[in-house]
């Protein structure tokens, strides 16, 4: 098969299109090139990179030409200017449907988050949602995938978590109520991914993935710390705190060590759904655990957070 990935050099996408084409097949990865974490994706064989957004509904069209279904991973965790989030999650989607109509491609599975929904006062969540009524108003065959916290080699969480603990060993969690998470492992997530995509399977179907392991937030953290090799000091403060926090990190670092609509994602549990989803066959049900090994093939080389990461040098995106 012939595969597109929107956000094809981004955590979740890189990852799908390494098993992807390890399995044979064919990617278009589609990307604005901006994120530098993982370029090796853009050397594997079988693949073919299209430096492009999804605000151009022609060109997005071109790029899907004789592929057979597009992975939607395309998304932002923060705004750069107002109107960034509607732009790139609900317009951005939009396009996509639009542009894989034009191209004759049958079947659209989109990323979204385990908690989006509508009317919540979080444009993040809000306008995931969006995109999700995009797709599965769109005519065409879907699967809408409402993701957990995934973690993986070149995500966010163990990356940011790492750097942290070898920086200095501090950690505050956001508000003083216990909250939970079932974090997912990359490789699970690609496999249900590929069921979707490659076997036509969960057709039509919103389904809600999350690990096998629920626990708090802290547990978490305190495992990522004892692999990391350190004790850190973990406190709680207040979430305005972390609102505060999120503000000038964004201002400052290239990826923000926290942004604003992670704050409102951790203010919650998310480890429930906001609706009732449909549920994975058993066979497709995440098994991998959040073990000291698992944590350890995800995670970063060693080492603290520096000047490369400030915005003012130039730091990776």
């Amino acid at each position: 098969m012939k595969i597109a990935i929107t956000g094809g050099t981004g955590f979740v996408g890189a990852h799908l299109a390494k098993s992807l084409t390890g399995k044979g097949h064919d990617v278009v990865l589609i990307a604005r090139g901006l994120d530098k974490r993982n370029e090796t994706v853009l050397h594997i064989e079988r693949t073919e990179f299209k430096a492009i957004g999804t605000s151009d509904e022609e060109k997005l069209a071109d790029a899907f030409s004789g592929c057979d279904v597009v992975a939607h991973c395309a998304g932002i965790n923060r705004e750069l200017t107002p109107g960034d989030y509607d732009r790139i999650h609900v317009q951005g989607t939009q396009n996509v449907v639009n542009a894989a109509k034009k191209a004759g491609v049958k079947k659209i599975v989109i990323v979204s988050f385990y908690r989006a929904r509508p009317d919540c006062g979080s444009l993040y969540h809000e306008s995931k949602y969006a995109a999700e009524d995009v797709v599965r108003n769109s005519g065409l065959d879907y699967t809408v995938l409402k993701a957990g916290m995934i973690y993986g080699k070149g995500d966010h969480m163990l990356d940011h978590l790492s750097h942290v603990f070898h920086t200095l060993p501090l950690f505050a969690m956001v508000g003083f109520t216990p909250r939970h998470a079932a974090p997912l492992a990359i490789e699970d997530f690609v496999k249900v991914m590929e069921a979707a995509l490659i076997e036509g399977r969960l057709s039509r179907q919103t389904i809600g993935v999350v690990g096998p392991e629920r626990m708090t937030l802290e547990e978490a953290v305190r495992r990522v710390a004892k692999v990391v090799g350190k004790v850190p000091v973990i406190f709680p403060m207040p979430v305005f705190f972390h609102y505060g926090l999120a503000k000038v990190l964004e201002g400052t670092m290239t990826i923000p060590l926290v942004a604003t609509a992670q704050v409102r994602i951790l203010t919650e549990s998310f480890d429930e759904p906001y609706e009732c989803h449909q549920s994975l066959p058993e066979d497709l049900q995440p098994v991998i655990k959040f073990t000291d090994e698992q944590i350890s093939k995800g995670l970063p080389a060693p080492g603290p957070f520096g000047l490369h990461d400030l915005k003012c040098r130039g730091g990776r995106i």
